[in-house]
């Protein structure tokens, strides 16, 4: 029998419901997305963690063209993106001298293309998997790992930071990684959902998962242990330097003042931490100011680890290069510290220029890459050594990605990160940043201590927790204790491997089944 165009479709949806107009639905898609925000630091209402990709789910059932689909999940990410990370206006408009009307227009268009991930996780999940919670988990998890690489990534707003201190779910994240929190988040969402379509089989396995999840947080099973030596004592400097004039050369003399002075009380402890680049000037500009905190720290047995411009002048080549190669850095000195961490992860426009061999074509621009570009340190570097035990480091941005701090975890005792969130003045971004670090933290049990310009300067437990945290916008020292811990979790031993190959699986069962299926309508 040969069926009209008309038919098949009923055959293939014979129950097919009234759809949203599509008007409608990008201003659902796009609020759902803007509502996520709130389920992050520093409002903490994780509960729209679930409503938020839900609703993204029930937008996206009916039967729709991929156009339709594409255009919902891009209303959806540029929601997320434009709300979520808004805390960019204040970078881009206070301390970039832009237009508010410009600034505005950049935010969006950042919106845009960070939509894109969603976007496109709605056209495939409309037209190549069948739609079910499972695929859609799946996809989730795929366009979050996507963000963590692609085009230098920019891993940020991840469904599973919502739940960082909900240890029922959380307690995954040692076994497997920030993404296994927002796979079984997203799966629960879209389970519900089902289940309020009178499909209630996809919550046996959201409900298994939690199981595990809830049993591990009750288990508490130690991952790492202690290492068996004294905790150390540290001072974390808050020097809280306005951004607008942290790099004026007029004011690195009296940058440098700050510092010492806050430190003046704490020589004797054993760890003094100073913030990202807290001497403004490369190393070979402060050398005398470098020896005398040496010095101090020496005479006291101290070990002070600061923030720095490092200029690589063994490095350069005169015949080859225009400058030495510099980059933002952390350095132990003074007693019993040995070592130079270089930042792999670099800010797009803030620290390097992307595609920077094509301003040589604008006669205005030609060579300037060379001055306004850090250089990238390594992936395969030394940890600091600091009385008798190595320690891990992250600056600023680049904890937000959780394979380069799993590597930089591995053969360490505990962690540290700097950070100047000056940038972001008072908007959620400083308290989001330090919401990944918790969950660093989680993942490779392991104590962070984080000093930052600004804020948010706190010491982190091995189940990020905070243990204790500085107030924003004060020139203040924190001080406490932290706890030297050995061995690996699953996570540091297997990092993402195991989650993508369960999305992968996922994925390939739930396209071959739609082709099947779609084969076996046709053919009646």
């Amino acid at each position: 029998m040969r069926l009209s165009t008309v038919d098949l479709q009923k055959r293939l949806n014979p129950n097919k419901p009234k759809r949203l107009s599509l008007g409608l639905a990008i201003l659902i898609a796009w609020l759902a997305g803007a509502i996520f925000l709130f389920a992050l630091a520093p409002y903490g209402f994780w509960p729209l963690a679930l409503v938020s990709p839900a609703i993204l789910y029930a937008l996206l059932i009916p039967a729709m063209s991929g156009k339709r689909a594409f255009i919902i999940g891009e209303a959806y990410g540029t929601g997320l993106w434009c709300v979520g990370a808004f805390w960019l206006y204040t970078s881009i408009h206070d301390y970039g001298n832009t237009p508010v009307w410009l600034a505005l227009i950049l935010i969006a268009l950042m919106g845009l293309g960070m939509g894109l991930f969603h976007g496109f996780l709605a056209l495939v999940f409309n037209r190549m998997v069948g739609k079910q919670p499972f695929s859609f988990a799946a996809l989730w998890i795929l366009q979050e790992w996507l963000k963590t690489w692609l085009f230098t990534g920019f891993p940020w707003l991840f469904v599973g930071y919502a739940f960082t201190e909900q240890y029922w779910l959380s307690s995954l994240a040692p076994v497997a990684g920030v993404f296994a929190v927002s796979f079984v988040a997203v799966l629960l969402a879209a389970s519900v959902v089902e289940l309020l379509r009178r499909r209630g089989g996809y919550m046996i396995a959201s409900i298994a998962l939690l199981v595990i999840s809830t049993s591990l947080w009750l288990i508490n099973p130690q991952w790492t242990k202690p290492k068996g030596t004294p905790d150390l004592s540290v001072s974390l400097i808050q020097g809280n330097i306005p951004q607008d004039i942290k790099w004026l050369t007029e004011y690195q003399v009296e940058t440098l003042k700050i510092y010492a002075t806050l430190t003046r009380s704490e020589w004797g402890r054993d760890i003094v931490l100073w913030p990202e680049s807290s001497i403004p000037m490369f190393q070979t500009e402060a050398v005398g100011f470098i020896s005398e905190m040496v010095k101090m720290a020496k005479a006291t047995n101290t070990t002070w680890i600061t923030g720095i411009p490092y200029k690589d002048e063994a490095a350069f080549d005169a015949g080859t290069d225009k400058y030495p190669p510099f980059y933002n850095s952390v350095i132990a000195l003074g007693a019993q510290a040995d070592g130079l961490y270089k930042k792999q992860r670099l800010v797009p426009f803030g620290e390097y220029i992307p595609f920077e061999g094509m301003l040589d074509i604008l006669p205005n621009l030609a060579g300037s890459q060379d001055i306004m570009s850090y250089s990238r340190g390594s992936d395969q570097q030394s940890p600091l050594q600091v009385r008798g035990h190595n320690i891990g480091a992250a600056i600023c941005y680049e904890v937000a990605y959780p394979e380069t701090t799993r590597q930089n975890a591995i053969d360490t005792d505990f962690l540290l990160t700097i950070s100047n969130d000056a940038w972001f003045g008072t908007s959620a971004g400083p308290l989001q940043h330090l919401q990944m670090v918790q969950m660093r933290a989680l993942e490779n049990g392991r104590w962070f201590m984080r000093a930052t310009n600004t804020g948010v300067t706190a010491i982190i437990d091995h189940k990020g927790r905070i243990v204790k945290r500085a107030p924003q916008f004060e020139r203040t020292v924190l001080r406490g204790d932290i706890q030297a811990r050995v061995g690996n979790t699953p996570f540091m031993l297997m990092g993402h491997y195991p989650i993508l190959i369960i999305i992968a699986l996922l994925l390939l069962l739930s396209y071959l089944g739609k082709r099947s299926t779609n084969r076996e309508r046709l053919g009646q």
